[in-house]
């Protein structure tokens, strides 16, 4: 009898452990830009993936076991974006990191979950270094765009206007390298009469354009690529429009830092440059399937606001993939969950995605248009709105 009361004592002993792990939240950390021109895009893709995860754990979480959002502001700075993601592994002892903005930060913070064994999942930094042959470690994913995918994209509109001399202007840090090489390059390629006549690489943050926008202008371009993105954008444009800068290239601007989306438009209001081409990440009008209604419906409610934002996605589509990475894993161990992200295609908001296993990048498009005024809206919107497959752009 003493024997078998042993027995059951020690079995409910061991099995405490597991019961308590069972119960434990799944920690992720969310390194992202939350102040400064960049939460622009950083604040709604915290919001976004705060709304995937209350979603989640309505439905009783992930294993059984409530996912915890734990979001750290990195100020748009590559060593306080190491320094918080470092902060958050050895010390809230988070079990993945998903999150970064800037091309800067990503590899950064790629480093660090290399050195963790830690997956991270970038849901923004597009730089195509994050990826690269000699970047690449098992712990790494993308499901943002990449500058080449980027910027081949924006070079096939552009190869389509009746426009020769063309000019570039983007921040001088690896994504406005990166996604202007691609540009150029593919540019060159597809329309061989095309001359890149001036090239302008202000710091990122600069504060001032006005040199830059004169120094270009000069050149005469009859077409412009920018990769000028969130709060530098808009800084950009509130000082070239009264110089009349899109009025000298008749509006022939193309904004790959998602000027097209509604956060750029709204922030600017009747200083926007309506007329020139933009794309974004989303757009709560595009309504293009069920799904992608019914989520812009959900994100207008958890947000509440009539028109949401385009950047909640990327952090909504972030958590989704890292969900459903632990499912298939059936383990929240990140040599598992890294092994399950290969190949693996969840449904999203925007339809299915898949994360190739070569170099773990989704195939993650993005909407393009030129922006008009529409009397349904109080600020600019892209029509018509296309989305573009970058599949034929992924090398």
């Amino acid at each position: 009898m003493m024997l078998r009361v042993l027995t059951m004592l020690l079995a409910l002993v061991l099995a405490m452990p597991l019961a308590a792990s069972a119960q434990k939240p799944i920690k992720v950390g969310f390194p992202m830009i939350l102040s400064g021109p960049g939460a622009l895009f950083g604040e709604p893709a915290s919001k976004g993936a705060q709304m995937f995860v209350d979603e989640v754990n309505a439905k009783g979480g992930v294993l059984g076991r409530k996912l915890e959002l734990l979001p750290r502001d990195t100020k748009g700075n590559a060593d306080e974006a190491v320094r918080v993601s470092r902060e958050l592994i050895l010390k809230e002892n988070v079990d993945f990191l998903v999150g970064t903005l800037t091309s800067a930060e990503g590899p950064a913070v790629s480093v660090v979950a290399k050195e963790n064994k830690v997956v991270f999942i970038a849901p923004i930094p597009k730089t195509d270094q994050l990826t690269a042959p000699d970047k690449l470690h098992p712990y790494v994913f993308r499901v943002a765009a990449n500058t080449t995918m980027e910027g081949r994209s924006a070079a096939e509109i552009v190869a389509k206007w009746p426009v020769t001399r063309v000019a570039t202007i983007s921040p001088d840090y690896a994504y406005g390298q990166d996604v202007t090489k691609s540009f150029v390059e593919h540019l060159k390629k597809i329309k061989p009469s095309v001359q890149i006549v001036d090239q302008q690489w202000p710091k990122l943050g600069e504060p001032d354009y006005t040199p830059f926008i004169n120094a270009q202008m000069a050149k005469k371009p009859e077409a412009v690529f920018s990769s000028l993105w969130g709060g530098h954008f808009v800084n950009f444009a509130k000082q070239a429009k009264p110089l009349g800068y899109f009025d000298a290239v008749k509006y022939n601007f193309i904004g790959v830092g998602e000027a097209g989306s509604p956060e750029s438009t709204k922030a600017m209001g009747k200083d926007y440059p309506v007329g020139i081409w933009g794309n974004s990440y989303d757009a709560f009008y595009w309504g293009e399937t069920p799904a992608h209604r019914d989520y812009v419906a959900r994100l207008s409610k958890y947000l509440k606001d009539e028109y949401p934002s385009s950047w909640a996605i990327q952090g909504y589509t972030g958590m989704q993939f890292l969900a459903e990475a632990i499912k298939k894993a059936a383990a929240t161990d990140s040599d598992k969950v890294s092994k399950a992200l290969l190949g693996l295609t969840i449904d999203t908001p925007v339809g299915k995605l898949t994360i190739r296993e070569k170099d773990h990048q989704a195939n993650r498009g993005q909407l393009y248009g030129k922006t008009v005024k529409d009397a349904k809206y109080p600020f600019p919107i892209m029509k018509p709105v296309t989305y573009v497959d970058p599949t034929k752009f992924m090398d």
